[in-house]
């Protein structure tokens, strides 16, 4: 009996008994605080009131918290969560997901059910509740605490000493405003010119260079991905100003990918982005890509990842230098990795498709449909340009044969006709064709490809990227055994000097099956809600927006050939190969190349550069050239703004900090990145209040604020009064942030033929917008319940149901896949003149200008970089996180650790030809044998990472911070090009951080 007393007293369940034995440890379950004081609760320990609570009487919320959606910024997922705050001191207190999102749930509840069901869902009262469980993972559970960091900026600075000292000054608003206007001697460093300077459309910046555009383009500003704001920072303030500019992260992060997925896509304008459709795909490869842990949506392919392999028919293989979560033996033969070496994925996929083609594995009647009339005549979901013909001839070398209407002709039965006319034309032609009277010599895009991947036999690509070609075949087989329903993935593992055409050529196997539109294959992305352009205002137009011009700081978007430089060298009779840097004509944003254009004034120099939450220093390869050409206000940047909460490797040389909101003190609208096959637009709003100090106007100081200020102290024509009109022509201030994002949330509430419901008063109260009703009202007028209605849901979704008809994806890709891609194929490399491949080709590691880099005697290991399944930028300083994973290491094959004598955690140091960084090793058996792995996350030298004095007060480093390894210390340098830069992809210029030559060394 006492025994049996003692386990009723303290919680304990009868399945407990076997712990009986271990008093010490019982006594001390008891006792949970760091003093020692007993807990509150002898089940639940010292946990935190609960905000829900049900029983059978129904459901009750506890009137201390307030329950609210929001978007996490954790990774660049950005996931829609619900945030538990407390009233009282306006704390973040736990953070869930949100079960109305696809992000956070599956399956996601449908937008009309109620917000009290929606609770009840989730719980152990319902008997999906665990089937329903909207979760966040390990970065979204934690990054919250970045609201309360203590190295934190809340107000505006001003450096002290030297750039990169690390000691600032506390500065109003207002003066930071007027020094960066109007510049002058603002650092007792000489005289800064202002930003007034350059505020000018009309004065070109060299009068010899027309085509470098105005004076306005000395701006430039680097953002981070578009976490919900970006259109306001690009629309509102670039394009306004008349810089042309604006520059996101993605070369340091997965542009090649993107590039070689618009090739395929056609489309280097708007770069698309392509995902499988997980719940239906029956085979997936993932290649230069570990599901789940990288790519985008993290969250969500995890889930249906999990789902798909241990529930439905999903086969895998993942093919990486690493083993990562996404092999297990816990599903059997339904995943398998490949261990593949770095940068070698393009010689395996080549490899692939000599199978495909020489054994006539593909879908011929597929590949034979030469139109979007004619795929809609078969009633076929996609089609490619696999017939079209391509002249061989030197005036028109590279482009298609057309009528004299610019329709695409094709062959069928080997008569020309227009495509349009032909339901499935002849794929395979080389040799003469006469249309008017005159004869050309043609061949089908399908046989360029084909000659393309025949260059090699299986064998020689097999031994390029040291796989057997048995296994190559195989997977060849397997993957082309599936139907439509498989899918290929891949991300990051491409960023190398030749990841462009790997990436194309990974998604070329897809052509070859006919996966893009059909479900289980390949999708677009289910779209989104109309919301800065919608029914009631264009929140993207104003009266007096410029449209930007000249030459982009990062020659990107821009074929040399338009340049006066190659005009001029022309006229003279000269060769205008090689151009003085290279040109980036297929390229959206180079930022990497940023620094280094201004540093060699080619095209220009800048003046000032504004940076928006991103960290180049810390993303770019060969970092420390990065840090020299910042470091000296006269080498590259003579001003330099950051935007930033926290101050990070990059704004650390900054000369004025703004601080922005964190989190969930901020406004937003986005929608996934792809990965997803339902229309869905999430919305974030400040749900706490922002610590920073504010202007005159009440407002908190933000991006958004602060270029609206700054702004109207330029006398931009965005900003201020009159600056929005609605769509039946009346005019609106834009004053404040949520001028512009209400506005935006309505269109979205707005959007279609069936706006959605109006919230209720009850639902008005749960969702805790009760401080929002007066500018709801005032936004929004007749429509704020509406609004109220989809903040309340932390955004707008489609159900479930609606993403699929029959067996195509309903948000479908349109244009042909580019077998061949004849923008490309008429784009030259600007220092050799060499023709890019029009479709996908082999090429060894290369310098830009095309010349083979030649590894040198000793550096025998290739490293490579991959993404953490805990740390991302956005979250690698959270101290909360060391709790859970402590640091980063150079992890190595245990074979090649036996060669070099190193054994499990002992100091190493890493090299390349350039650079050097000192870690600790880790050996494991999941790395390729001649490769070295590097966890992203690790090694900062900010954020808290190094001391940090303001007004003399300082804030000592925090060392767990430090700990771990940048990858971005270590690099290459082209030297075919001028200071040396690190390198780039050929044809792209992304930032190559991945397989190149390394050796490692026991310290």
């Amino acid at each position: 009996m006492k025994r049996r007393k003692f386990l009723i007293g303290s919680g304990l369940s009868i399945g407990a008994i076997s712990a009986l034995g271990y008093s010490d440890t019982l006594k001390h379950a008891l006792t949970f605080s760091d003093k020692g004081s007993k807990a509150k609760n002898t089940i639940y320990a010292n946990a935190q009131e609960c905000e829900v609570s049900l029983d059978k009487n129904g459901i009750k919320f506890n009137d201390k918290f307030s329950i609210m959606p929001s978007v996490c910024n954790g990774c660049v997922t950005f996931c829609s969560v619900r945030a538990k705050i407390d009233k009282k001191s306006q704390k973040v207190l736990r953070v869930s997901g949100n079960p109305y999102s696809l992000l956070s749930s599956d399956p996601y509840l449908d937008m009309n059910t109620p917000l009290k069901e929606s609770f009840i869902a989730l719980s152990n009262h319902n008997e999906n509740g665990l089937n329903m469980r909207s979760t966040c993972c390990v970065r979204g559970n934690f990054i919250h605490h970045k609201l309360d960091d203590e190295f934190r900026i809340t107000k505006p600075l001003k450096r002290v000493g030297k750039r990169g000292e690390n000691k600032w000054k506390s500065i109003s608003i207002e003066e930071l405003i007027s020094e960066i206007i109007n510049g002058g001697d603002l650092f007792n460093e000489g005289h800064v010119e202002g930003l007034k300077t350059f505020c000018d459309t009309k004065t070109l910046i060299d009068e010899k260079n027309p085509d470098y555009g105005p004076l306005a383009n000395k701006l430039c500003i680097l953002g981070t991905g578009d976490e919900g704001r970006q259109n306001f920072i690009t629309h509102r303030f670039a394009q306004s100003f008349g810089t042309i500019n604006y520059l996101g992260h993605t070369a340091i992060c997965g542009l090649s990918m993107r590039a070689g997925e618009a090739a395929y896509l056609n489309d280097f304008q708007k770069y698309p982005h392509l995902k499988p459709d997980f719940e239906h795909c029956k085979f997936l490869l993932n290649i230069a890509t570990a599901p789940a842990q990288a790519g985008n949506p993290f969250k969500r392919q995890a889930h249906l990842l999990a789902k798909a392999r241990s529930e439905g028919e999903m086969k895998y293989v993942t093919i990486t230098p690493n083993l990562t979560n996404a092999d297990t033996f816990a599903v059997e033969n339904k995943s398998r990795w490949i261990p593949i070496k770095p940068g070698s994925d393009l010689a395996f996929v080549m490899g692939m498709l000599r199978v495909i083609i020489e054994n006539k594995l593909y879908n011929l009647s597929y590949l034979q449909i030469p139109s979007l009339k004619s795929q809609i005549a078969l009633n076929d979901v996609s089609f490619t340009n696999a017939t079209h013909l391509v002249l061989q001839n030197e005036a028109h070398y590279g482009t298609f044969l057309r009528d004299e209407n610019d329709q695409i002709l094709v062959l069928e039965n080997g008569i020309l006709k227009n495509a349009d006319e032909v339901k499935q034309a002849d794929l395979e032609f080389s040799g003469s064709v006469e249309y008017k009277g005159q004869m050309y010599q043609v061949k089908t895009s399908f046989e360029i490809l084909k000659e393309n991947v025949f260059e090699y036999s299986l064998e020689e690509y097999a031994q390029k990227c040291e796989i057997e070609p048995n296994i190559i075949a195989d997977l060849a087989k397997e993957f082309t055994s599936y139907g439509r329903a498989v899918a290929t993935d891949c991300h990051g593992g491409t960023m190398h000097t030749t990841g462009f055409y790997t990436a194309y050529a990974i998604m070329m196997l897809g052509s070859m099956v006919g996966n893009l539109n059909h479900k289980g294959g390949m999708s677009i992305g289910g779209g989104k809600f109309n919301s800065f352009n919608g029914k009631m205002y264009n929140l993207l137009a104003y009266e007096g927006k410029k449209k930007p011009y000249g030459t982009r700081i990062d020659r990107a978007r821009k074929a040399y050939e338009t340049s006066t430089e190659f005009q001029e060298k022309i006229k003279n009779n000269q060769n205008p190969y090689p151009a003085k840097d290279q040109w980036y004509p297929l390229s959206n944003a180079l930022e990497n190349e940023v620094l280094t254009s201004s540093a060699n004034a080619y095209p220009y120099k800048l003046g000032t550069l504004i940076t928006w939450g991103t960290s180049l220093v810390y993303g770019q390869n060969l970092n420390s050239k990065t840090i020299e050409l910042l470091k000296d206000p006269k080498k590259s940047i003579p001003l330099f703004i950051a935007i930033d909460p926290f101050i990070n490797e990059t704004s650390l040389y900054a000369d004025y900090i703004v601080p922005d909101s964190v989190l969930f003190e901020t406004w937003g609208v986005l929608s996934p990145w792809a990965g997803y096959t339902t229309k869905t637009t999430h919305l974030r709003f400040p749900i706490i209040q922002s610590p920073n100090e504010k202007f005159k106007n009440g407002q908190s100081i933000c991006m958004d604020s602060f270029l609206i200020e700054l702004g109207k102290a330029l006398n931009l024509p965005s900003f201020g009064k009159d600056a929005i009109k609605d769509k039946d022509g009346n005019y609106y201030p834009l004053d404040k942030p949520e001028d512009f994002y209400l506005r935006a949330f309505l269109n979205v509430a707005l959007d279609t033929q069936n706006p959605v419901n109006d919230i209720s008063d009850e639902e008005f109260k749960i969702s805790g917008l009760q401080k929002y009703e007066k500018i709801l009202k005032e936004i929004c007028k007749e429509h704020w319940r509406k609004v109220a209605f989809i903040m309340s849901r932390g955004g707008r979704f489609s159900s479930k149901e609606s993403a699929y008809k029959d067996n195509a994806l309903s948000n479908s890709y349109k244009k042909a896949i580019a077998i061949y891609n004849e923008k490309l194929a008429t784009t030259k490399n600007a220092l050799s003149g060499e023709r890019h491949s029009g479709t996908i080709k082999y090429y060894d590691a290369r310098y830009a200008n095309g010349e083979k880099i030649i590894k040198k005697e000793g550096f025998d290991l290739l490293v490579f970089n991959y993404k953490s399944n805990v740390f991302s930028s956005y979250s690698a300083t959270l101290e909360s996180l060391k709790e859970i994973k402590y640091s980063t290491y150079i992890d190595i094959n245990s074979q090649s650790a036996k060669k070099y004598n190193i054994k499990n955690g002992d100091k190493v140091k890493l090299s390349t030809y350039e650079t050097s960084i000192i870690g600790y090793a880790r050996v494991k058996e999941g790395i390729h044998p001649c490769a070295i792995g590097l966890e992203h996350g690790g090694g900062r030298d900010a954020e808290g990472a190094r001391d940090l004095s303001i007004d003399g007060k300082t804030l000592k480093a925090k060392i767990r911070r430090k700990t771990g390894i940048a990858y971005s210390q270590l690099g290459l340098r082209d030297i075919t090009r001028p200071n040396s830069p690190n390198l780039g992809d050929f044809v792209i210029g992304s930032n190559a951080r991945q397989a190149f030559m390394v050796k490692i060394e026991k310290i």
